[in-house]
């Protein structure tokens, strides 16, 4: 284990990037990248996540850095606007980042905030957009009464789906089969990409959607195994990662048979700063579904502190050993 940790401690670059809002609690992302034969791989687990399942995004980073991509069967992947949970007035000019996107997630259910700033953030985009398509994201954050009470005092804003309302996938089945009637899709996020079984949740019924993420399923390939088996319509998403882990999504979405729904890959609009000297950021509502890699300038110009840095260094070192 020791000389596999050197090999990649060598080869592992951390960054300390300046987001353009709060998020997630968070004012900078830290994100690790590896250089390898096919070009570069991104490792940005959130900060809190324990070794086991940080080693899955671990995983499909180097099988990025190292391993060729799945073929695309589309060049340009359409993208929604990610809306983080703001007040009225901070959201046109979130927006305004995001060129051309004809979806927009609302983020809801944030810890400390009450359901009536949900109606009014999601009412302001109605409002500025109003032939856009909306989709809330509450992250697991109601439970099932919660839920179906919030659905229903948005459900007049014309919902093209609502994402991970509750945490389990038992809550979701129940909550779908509450809301038949009001035909609103269900997405499920983290019962896909957190949990030990990601076909459960399309096997129990609990979804009409799945929401997939690269890096945390344990790459492309392993996404595109899943998405084969749940047989159900799938949206490609990131964790707010840098140009390079957003084009591992655009790469997967690139690669699916079918894309029904726009892909929450246009997160770089969040950022301040980015590693790549043309960062990934949606044109026209869309991104391409190329490589890309950093630029060595802004690699250190955004270089974590030394402390950053061997903090990275240990979850590494603890991570291998879940390989």
């Amino acid at each position: 284990m020791d000389l596999a940790f050197e090999r990649l401690a060598d080869r592992m670059h951390v960054v300390s990037l300046p987001l353009a809002t709060r998020f997630r609690g968070v004012e900078h992302r830290e994100v690790a990248l590896f250089s390898g034969a096919a070009g570069w791989g991104e490792w940005s687990p959130f900060l809190e996540y324990e070794p086991e399942e940080a080693a899955r995004w671990l995983r499909a980073a180097l099988e990025d850095a190292e391993l060729e991509r799945p073929a695309v069967v589309r060049e340009r992947i359409p993208v929604n606007a990610t809306l983080p949970a703001v007040g009225p007035d901070a959201v046109a000019g979130l927006l305004a980042r995001y060129d051309g996107c004809r979806t927009v997630k609302v983020k809801v259910a944030e810890r400390g905030q009450w359901l009536d700033e949900d109606v009014a953030r999601v009412a302001e985009v109605r409002a500025l957009l109003p032939d856009a398509r909306i989709r809330v994201d509450a992250n697991g954050g109601w439970s099932v009464d919660e839920a179906e009470t919030a659905v229903r005092a948005l459900e007049h804003f014309d919902l093209e789906y609502v994402e991970q309302p509750c945490a389990s996938v038992p809550e979701l089945a129940e909550l779908r089969t509450r809301l038949h009637r009001l035909a609103i899709p269900i997405a499920a996020d983290e019962s896909v990409r957190k949990a030990e079984d990601p076909l459960l949740v399309a096997r129990a019924g609990a979804a009409d959607v799945i929401v997939v993420k690269a890096q945390p399923l344990g790459g492309i390939r392993a996404a595109l195994a899943i998405v084969e088996e749940a047989g159900l319509p799938a949206v490609v998403s990131s964790a707010l990662d840098s140009s390079v882990g957003l084009s591992l999504g655009a790469a997967l979405a690139g690669a699916l048979p079918s894309l029904p729904y726009d892909c929450g890959l246009g997160t770089g609009a969040l950022l301040a700063a980015d590693v790549a000297s043309t960062p990934l950021l949606p044109v026209g509502g869309t991104i391409p579904a190329g490589r890309v890699s950093p630029d060595p300038a802004l690699l250190a110009a955004h270089a974590a502190a030394p402390e950053r840095l061997e903090h990275w260094r240990a979850r590494l070192a603890a991570c291998i050993p879940h390989l």
